[in-house]
């Protein structure tokens, strides 16, 4: 009786060790098949060997990441994230679950299910066990920058230039975050940089322009914007920025083109380039003295944006530029038609006769004096010093004091400024203790409205 037991014992432990050793030589060549099935794109029936293998076996690793990269396969990332967390549980890495890979493909997957901080435990853990990969320190970089966290994530970025300067994305964000914060030099260096091992990074030929514009070096800057303008996604803003510093350099001639290509292309009225695209382009019209295409220009920012800048004040201010044809002609007549009107309404409303008149910046200047009368004779005539400016911005102390100035160097007791905007508060006030008349847009209108010259269009 004891031998039967001890032969049935036997016999027992043998099936058991021939079951298992069974049982280990197939699951390579079950985990291998679902392989095979994954790399032919046969997902659906990888998912269905994997599961089986799982179903089995619940600790087997490598089956949970080949379901996960079949899930994958099969556009079911959800499902594969389930997986892969749980490989991440079982923690049996080895030469058929390679840990980096894994975790590299973990990163991705968290980050892309918005669980960030998962993705960046994932990355810095990648740092320590592949120190001397660059690529895992730009990952991290860009994640402790995307979580505001910039000093670490400069520090990482740093690291990883030093691992490999060929990771032109390290050089990319770091040269973002520092002309985010005003290091120009620095991050001029380190965009030119990015463009010297990626030739077709567009954004940091428009950043290195826009450094360039800021500094004040246009030509530097219009050359860095034309490169960037080779990119559909950057055309649009770097032609308004070209048109931006043919602005600054008083070029309008050049300056309008740039910003009427920019403004053909928007395609979305609301973006922020497309509203300084016709703002700038608004601005030159407005200096040209083509007053139809600027409203057309302002009225279409405030449709989309009606609190940008001063656009609500340009519609207001221009408001009479539309009903009454003497404003319209004083504002957009040429230099010869202007000067006439200037004329008219010396001679006429203000009842002055003309000694001198000349072109200034922004108007014409006309010294005049009283006209002859039994009333004057006798008695010696004071000059008066006027300057008419047709100019949009509302007028300050500076152009009481430059017309002060003038004065004195005439040798002219009395001055007056007529403009077709208004007057500062301060303006008023300092002009209100001196022999300084000032007439705004409202009294501008009356004199227009007694002259006896027909501008252009009437």
């Amino acid at each position: 009786m004891l031998v039967v037991i001890i032969i049935l014992i036997l016999g027992g432990l043998v099936g058991f060790l021939s079951w298992f050793i069974i049982r280990m030589m197939a699951a390579p060549r079950q985990t291998k098949a679902i392989a095979d099935l994954i790399k032919q794109g046969r997902f659906q029936a990888a998912i269905r060997a994997a599961k089986a293998v799982t179903a089995k076996d619940t600790r087997n690793a490598e089956a949970h990441w080949l379901l996960g990269k079949a899930y994958m396969g099969d556009g079911k990332p959800e499902l594969a994230l389930m997986e892969y967390k749980h490989v991440n549980q079982l923690g049996s890495f080895g030469p058929d679950l390679p840990e980096i890979p894994f975790r590299k493909e973990m990163a991705e997957l968290y980050e892309r299910f918005n669980q960030l901080e998962e993705a960046l435990k994932e990355r810095i853990l990648l740092t320590k066990i592949e120190a001397n990969d660059a690529r895992n320190y730009y990952e991290a970089g860009r994640l402790f920058e995307g979580r505001g966290r910039t000093d670490v994530a400069v520090n990482h970025l740093r690291k990883a230039i030093e691992l490999d300067e060929r990771v032109h994305e390290a050089h990319h964000l770091l040269a973002l975050i520092l002309h985010r914060t005003k290091h120009d030099l620095e991050a001029r260096k380190e965009f030119e940089a990015s463009i010297k091992w990626n030739p077709e990074d567009y954004e940091a030929f428009y950043y290195i322009g826009k450094i360039h514009k800021e500094a004040g070096d246009h030509t530097a800057a219009l050359l860095a914007f034309e490169k960037a303008a080779r990119s559909g996604s950057y055309k649009i803003k770097a032609l308004v920025e070209r048109g931006g510093c043919y602005m600054s350099q008083g070029n309008l001639d050049k300056a309008i083109p740039e910003l009427e290509r920019a403004v053909k292309m928007v395609k979305d009225e609301a973006a922020t380039e497309a509203l300084y695209g016709r703002y700038f382009l608004a601005m030159c019209y407005e200096k040209q003295r083509e007053l139809d295409k600027a409203i057309e220009q302002w009225e279409k920012i405030y449709a989309k944006k009606p609190g940008f800048r001063d656009v609500a004040e340009k519609l207001t201010q221009y408001q009479e530029y539309r009903s009454d044809d003497r404003m319209k002609d004083f504002l957009t007549c040429g230099k010869e038609e202007y000067m006439q009107l200037c004329q008219a309404m010396v001679q006429g409303p203000m009842g002055l006769s003309i000694r001198d008149a000349a072109d200034i910046q922004g108007g014409v200047q006309v010294i005049a004096v009283e006209n002859d009368s039994e009333k004057w004779m006798g008695q010696k005539k004071q000059p008066r010093l006027i300057r008419f400016l047709r100019v949009s911005e509302t007028l300050g102390e500076p152009a009481i004091r430059a017309l002060l100035d003038q004065m004195k160097k005439l040798s002219i007791m009395r001055g007056s400024i007529v403009t077709s905007s208004t007057f500062s508060r301060q303006a008023v006030e300092f002009a209100e203790n001196r022999s300084v008349e000032l007439y705004p847009k409202d009294l501008l209108q009356g004199f227009l409205s007694k002259t006896g010259v027909p501008g252009p269009s009437a």
